[in-house]
């Protein structure tokens, strides 16, 4: 027997216990069936005033509508009917009285039904998984109205919550506390098939319209073959945006909803929220499954498919929650193996990308020894990649290292962390690099003068650092790896000079303030000269892009040759002051080396400016000079 109910059933006047004692069964019998007669009575004046079928009134007004407390009113007496019931069927179940309240209980039943239909349907706006989501952020969860008293109703609980709660979330509050009255009310009276059904078929169209709002549809991958790589990008793009909605909010939503309307069981709320719901999330969870079977790949398809990765791991705890019940098992497992064969499309695509970096076949070199396309296309990529490195070391957590791939110690020589195992995608990113460097080394070949190949291994190498440096790569990598690789941009730069500037620097004798006769001084001029004028007519065509590095090999060749040549310049220069025509001997000033220096490697200079100019501009100042 409910704890609640039977105290107004019975009344003070009662038969006293030795009345009782005297006639011990009819008596008992006669006033139990008058207290349930009183009860019915009670119900049936509430139940007929809302009767749709007897009341022209009840059927064009809403109960609920009307008047809050008189719906609460009415639920109560139902409750109480369905009280006055249990007792009738255990003391007489052929009574008249019992026959009676199973009549009104249908006819209240019937306008239940329709009040839980009218409030479900015509509050699609106050119960969008949105306003619910709100709401349950704000209140904590309320008592079940089985409980409910006469002392007060929900418009009183809602404001002790305070002025803060929205009047939209006031109203969402009071509509869902509207519906697990009824729910409640309905499920103990053994209506509740009754009252499911509705609210499955109005939820669960609301959560299909929202998906197909969010542009989740069903696809097939044959069908994703066929369409346009804009397309399918923009679809992407919908779905990223679909799935955080979905689970945050739609999902999430509905859960809260369901689980507070149907409080009072939890296997329907289960059964509820199935329905409603595993439909929509199967079909979310099937897109990037489908999108990474597409046999036909973009280079950024591999940042999509860690978008997609990532949207699903970094909400799992949610879908773990949302999706708890056993009957969603299918729908967890589905996602779970997304999720699997998304890691394995990136793997599959770093694979593929490092074919691509080794099968590659251009045999024209760079001119300038400037940056090779390849190294661009590989590095921007990398240090993209480099931005998911936590879903990157999810996905090559587990992942054996490249096939006939060095030991990881390989790349990073000289690491501080000698004793710790390099994280898998630490590794795998290294080896990229790797395969990269050892392909410029190749294309470094494709150069006739050995000097612009030190420098084209020198710029490539200094981009490559650079990426390194300014990303995520950094982080991955370490700093160790840098210091190594600077080291080695170092060396490439000094090979540069030493093969490109050789000749110019030993035209000069090895000491330059020698006493040296005239004659031995034009010879050493005239060699300088030529060997100046040469280098630099060949290499005014050559570029260094970082600035950095080319301020840094201009100042390191500027000292190598303008104090040699100055002192040489200073030594020489009266001893030759009186020979007519000096200006054909001594065309540089030490100025002018100098000046000529800074104007190489200028990436946005013309190429040939300097060469064509250099003997007459050079005459024009030292005959100024000598004037």
């Amino acid at each position: 027997m409910p704890r609640k109910g039977m105290r107004s059933f019975f009344y003070s006047n009662s038969p006293s216990p030795s009345r009782s004692t005297a006639s011990p069964s009819t008596p008992g019998r006669s006033i139990s069936e008058a207290a349930m007669a009183r009860v019915v009575e009670q119900a049936e004046a509430m139940i007929m005033k809302w009767d749709a079928e007897t009341s022209a009134y009840a059927k064009v007004t809403s109960l609920f509508y009307e008047s809050k407390r008189e719906a609460y009113d009415f639920i109560k007496c139902v409750n109480d009917l369905q009280k006055a019931m249990h007792i009738l069927v255990s003391e007489n179940s052929s009574s008249d009285i019992l026959v009676r309240a199973q009549r009104l209980m249908q006819m209240a039943m019937k306008r239940l039904q329709k009040e839980f239909y009218q409030i479900l349907s015509t509050n699609r706006a106050h119960l969008d998984p949105e306003s619910v989501s709100t709401r349950s952020s704000r209140l904590s969860a309320r008592s079940s109205t089985s409980d409910y008293e006469d002392d007060g109703g929900p418009e009183d609980e809602i404001r002790t919550a305070g002025d803060s709660i929205s009047e939209v979330e006031i109203v969402s509050t009071n509509v869902m506390d509207d519906l697990r009255s009824i729910a409640e009310c309905m499920i103990s009276s053994g209506y509740g098939k009754e009252c499911v059904d509705i609210y499955k078929i109005i939820r669960k169209s609301i959560v299909d319209e929202a998906i197909y709002r969010l542009g989740v549809e069903k696809l097939s991958s044959s069908k994703i073959h066929k369409m346009d790589w804009e397309i399918v990008e923009m679809k992407i793009k919908n779905w990223l945006e679909a799935i955080k909605i979905s689970i945050r909010t739609l999902f999430t939503g509905e859960r809260i909803l369901c689980d507070h309307v149907f409080a009072v069981s939890d296997s329907i709320r289960e059964s509820c929220f199935t329905e409603i719901s595993k439909e929509g999330a199967t079909l979310l969870f099937e897109f990037p499954r489908l999108l990474v079977s597409k046999s036909r790949r973009s280079p950024d398809m591999v940042f999509r498919t860690l978008a997609a990765y990532t949207a699903i791991a970094d909400n799992w705890p949610e879908i773990e929650s949302l999706f708890s019940f056993e009957s969603f098992s299918a729908v967890r497992l589905h996602a779970l193996t997304t999720l699997s064969k998304l890691g394995e499309s990136v793997r599959t695509m770093l694979s593929e990308f490092e074919s691509v970096i080794q099968k590659n076949s251009s045999k024209s070199p760079v001119p300038g020894g400037g940056l090779h396309p390849l190294t661009l296309e590989v590095m921007n990529y990398l240090s993209h990649l480099a931005d998911y490195s936590g879903v990157l070391s999810d996905i090559f957590g587990d992942s054996p290292p490249p096939v006939n791939s060095p030991s990881p110690e390989f790349y990073f020589e000289g690491s501080e962390s000698d004793d710790t195992p390099m994280p898998a995608v630490s590794v795998r990113l290294a080896w990229l690099i790797l395969c990269l460097l050892c392909k410029l080394d190749g294309k470094a070949k494709q150069y006739k003068d050995v000097s612009l190949s030190y420098l084209f291994l020198a710029n490539n190498l200094q981009h490559v650092v650079s990426k390194v440096r300014t990303s995520n790569l950094r982080y991955l990598l370490g700093d160790e790896w840098i210091s190594k690789h600077e080291y080695k941009v170092r060396q490439f730069a000094a090979n540069y000079e030493r093969l490109g500037w050789c000749h110019v620097i030993s035209s000069l004798p090895e000491n330059p303030k020698a006493a040296i006769s005239p004659e031995e001084a034009k010879d050493s001029f005239r060699k300088f000269n030529s060997e100046f004028e040469q280098a630099y007519r060949k290499q005014s065509s050559y570029i260094i892009p970082d600035p950095k590095l080319r301020d840094e090999v201009k100042l390191s060749l500027a000292r190598k040759l303008v104090p040699a040549y100055q002192e040489f310049y200073e030594t020489n220069r009266e001893a030759l002051a009186t020979i007519r025509n000096v200006e054909m001997f001594i065309r540089f000033a030490p100025e002018d080396v100098g000046n000529y220096l800074s104007d190489l490697f200028d990436v946005t200079g013309t190429m040939n400016s300097g060469s064509v100019s250099v003997s007459s501009s050079s005459s024009s100042s030292s005959r100024r000079r000598h004037r």
